[in-house]
């Protein structure tokens, strides 16, 4: 049998997504297959850089080209190309310039979701993602500390020019107001600024914006949803029973919004000792799995305590910043793949969704 692109792509397709659940040829992944004799070249485009098993795939794909006959020599290029997980609809329309918008949230408040947030988005961005974030806690607009940013805006002559760092495109409340000063505003108050960080800031290429909701049920959630397609939401917990109970009640809430929960993250998880390597489950052990397993809603990952965590927040030097190698920073990385395998399985369903009509 001639050695031809047929054979390599009938060779491929015994390579499957360990998430979309199908081979990568049907799934159109395979780009510009060229044959030289005996060498065999070909792209593998993925639906995101973070893909945690990008390796295993080029591996798989290379040993299954080489078992053909004729084949002497394989090269595999991987790229990604990060698809939209969702359709604007006539009340909410897609943001310029935006390809995902992930929302953080929580049910309540001192559960880490913003230090999760940033620090998601960081590792988004060093997998080779293009990351923006809104610091869309207005009351509580802590991005810019966490970020170390003290910035004043500036616009292109037709839209806000977002504050950038650590490769992240930023804009918050924070830029805008003095460090004392309280934001006592009402809901359509809210409405609007948030309708602004997402129409008038002059957003570019982005693959991924992360939005740091307010902890709650309230009103800025409420605005998200019917403001802006979201690819899903990420719900930050701890695992005290208090946090849990709390994270059910914001669940439901992404769900009665028509917000696809992605994933629960559990923060605050353990602690190791440093000098012992003892862990300790200082608020409980297991409660972010096992409350999703029970809802049905993939668990994400564990974050756990560890001083630098903290430390980073505080002098603007997020964790995968300054320990890029720690266990903990690992676990964000792992969390971040997992969030980006999440879009990429709702970019291939992209089922329709009900606008909900909400009576003030």
């Amino acid at each position: 049998m001639a050695l031809d692109q047929h054979s390599v792509l009938e060779a491929l397709k015994v390579v499957t997504d360990p998430d979309l659940h199908r081979d990568i040829v049907s799934l159109g992944f395979v780009k510009n297959v060229k044959i030289s004799g005996g060498q065999v070249s070909f792209t593998i485009e993925l639906t995101t850089p973070a893909c945690p098993v990008k390796d295993q795939l080029r591996d798989q794909a290379r040993t299954a080209v080489l078992h053909v006959p004729g084949v002497s020599a394989v090269d595999v290029e991987m790229t990604a190309n990060v698809r939209s997980a969702v359709n604007a609809d006539g009340a909410r329309q897609s943001v310029p310039g935006v390809k995902n918008v992930i929302a953080v949230g929580a049910g309540k408040g001192g559960v880490g979701k913003t230090t999760v947030a940033v620090n998601l988005a960081i590792a988004l961005s060093k997998a080779g993602g293009k990351v923006g974030i809104i610091d869309a806690d207005i009351y509580g607009p802590n991005v810019p500390i966490m970020l170390g940013l003290k910035t004043e805006l500036t616009t292109d002559g037709k839209k806000i020019v977002p504050a950038e760092k650590y490769g992240l495109q930023v804009i918050s409340m924070g830029f805008l107001t003095k460090d004392d000063a309280p934001i006592i505003w009402r809901g359509p108050m809210l409405h609007g600024a948030l309708q602004q960080f997402f129409r008038e800031v002059a957003w570019t290429d982005l693959d991924y914006l992360v939005v740091d909701l307010p902890p709650g049920t309230g009103d800025i959630a409420l605005s998200l949803s019917q403001t802006v397609p979201v690819a899903g939401a990420i719900v930050v917990t701890t695992p005290q029973q208090v946090s849990l109970a709390d994270s059910r009640r914001a669940i439901a809430m992404y769900k009665k919004l028509n917000i696809p929960p992605l994933g629960i993250i559990e923060n605050m998880s353990h602690f190791e000792c440093p000098h012992c390597g003892h862990e300790a489950d200082i608020f409980g052990h297991g409660g972010g799995e096992q409350m999703a397993a029970e809802l049905g809603v993939p668990f994400i990952g564990r974050i756990p305590i560890y001083q630098p965590i903290r430390e980073g927040s505080d002098t603007g030097v997020p964790l995968l910043i300054s320990e890029p190698g720690s266990p903990a920073a690992k676990a964000f990385i792992f969390a971040a793949e997992r969030t980006a395998a999440q879009v990429s399985i709702a970019s291939y369903k992209k089922i329709p969704t009900i606008p909900l009509t909400v009576v003030r």
